[in-house]
């Protein structure tokens, strides 16, 4: 190829880039599961590759792709390694506040910084005290996937004015805080028996000064840069990238499973591909992990729908996200299990794929997303009872 057609030629799409890159993340897996982080060159690749302005506004110089898109690249990327997609997921959504602040600001944060990634917490454990000109943030907060590579943190803090609580529409206000990383202190506590690549730390600011427009609402913030995409509440779309992860995890762990059961011969029996309960399983499996997908992928094009269509997102629809992401967390769950089972000894070693996912995916169960009693939530709200949509 020419340099001029190099130069003309069409740059990948976001599912593209996110197959191009699978190669290169599954080489650094071993590295990414012993550092319990993204390697520098692997996170330099996933930013040059756009991966952290899929959500990013076009307005503001980000990608801003299509939601059932962006749910396809978190399973592609799942596919590859569940911990680098789950940092992609938790940055690139937590990026949708970049439609929610002043544009000169937002750009300042994903755009003008390079690679730029916000790290964030989800509760509002910190404080922020009111001062001239802005707000003092102190606290110590956790579960911030990413931290590590992090240019700015973003921390949720309540804010505290005339020594109390600052209330709004008659409950404590709370805020998103955005902090340059160099005024953060990471803390070393993200030592997990799987997701160990995703470094989610404890993060402490003290006294870091912020001003208001580095401020953002973490519930109720008006759009400043319109478009369908920020019309999907957070919470929702949170969860279809996780459940897309896991969803491509379990595809991953079925594949290595296939691979395996051409080669071992269990003792005192054939191949594994040969044997009944073998096929049976696997059936099963494969019922499971597509009828998973379908559901969670025709729910994202419903909401998508309704985003493109209508001024907001309904209640029915973001409770059926809820079900269809928990649905799938939760299939892709007994399919890596029933995998787990099929690979007999082979899978409990270090270094073996089949555990890694095993071990991954019993992390991703015990997430907010992946809790049996949403089951519960969405049959009170499809049988007429009170919810907390909060949660939905």
């Amino acid at each position: 190829m020419s340099p001029d057609q190099a130069m003309t030629k069409a740059p990948a799409s976001p599912l593209e880039a996110a197959r191009a890159l699978a190669p290169l993340i599954r080489q650094n897996a071993d590295a990414i599961e012993a550092a319990r982080e993204l390697p520098r060159p692997l996170f330099e690749a996933l930013a040059d590759a756009g991966m952290f302005l899929l959500a990013v506004p076009r307005a503001l110089g980000g990608t801003e792709v299509d939601f059932p898109l962006y749910v396809e690249v978190m399973e592609e990327l799942g596919k590859a390694d569940a911990s680098t997609a789950w940092i992609v997921n938790q940055v690139d959504t937590y990026s949708t506040y970049a439609a929610r602040m002043a544009p000169e600001v937002a750009r300042q944060i994903w755009i003008d910084t390079p690679r730029s990634v916000v790290a964030n917490s989800p509760s509002p454990t910190a404080q922020a005290v009111v001062v001239p000109g802005g707000y003092r943030v102190s606290g110590r907060q956790g579960f911030s996937t990413g931290c590590k590579h992090a240019s700015w943190i973003s921390v949720n803090a309540m804010i505290i004015e005339n020594g109390a609580p600052r209330l709004r529409d008659g409950k404590p206000e709370a805020r998103y805080f955005l902090v340059p990383i160099a005024e953060v202190e990471i803390h070393d506590t993200w030592r997990a028996r799987g997701m160990r690549g995703t470094g989610t730390h404890h993060f402490s600011v003290k006294d870091a000064f912020v001003p208001p427009e580095r401020t953002v609402f973490q519930f109720g913030a008006p759009l400043v840069t319109p478009g369908p995409r920020y019309k999907i509440p957070h919470t929702p779309a949170f969860a279809a990238g996780d459940a897309a992860i896991a969803l491509g995890l379990a595809r991953s762990c079925l594949s290595a499973f296939y691979e395996l059961a051409n080669e071992k011969s269990p003792r005192f029996q054939g191949l594994l591909r040969d044997q009944p309960l073998t096929h049976m399983s696997v059936g099963q499996a494969e019922a499971a992990l597509r009828s998973g997908r379908a559901y969670l992928m025709q729910t994202v094009a419903d909401m998508w729908k309704e985003a493109t269509t209508l001024p907001a997102v309904s209640m029915e629809q973001r409770v059926a996200m809820r079900v269809a992401t928990t649905h799938a967390i939760r299939l892709a769950a007994q399919v890596v299990d029933s995998v787990y089972t099929m690979a007999g000894a082979t899978a409990v070693f270090e270094g073996n794929l089949i555990q890694r996912h095993f071990q991954d995916m019993h992390v991703i169960t015990q997430h907010l997303h992946g809790r049996m009693s949403y089951y519960e939530m969405v049959g009170q709200y499809w049988l007429g009872l009170p919810i907390d949509e909060m949660r939905i």
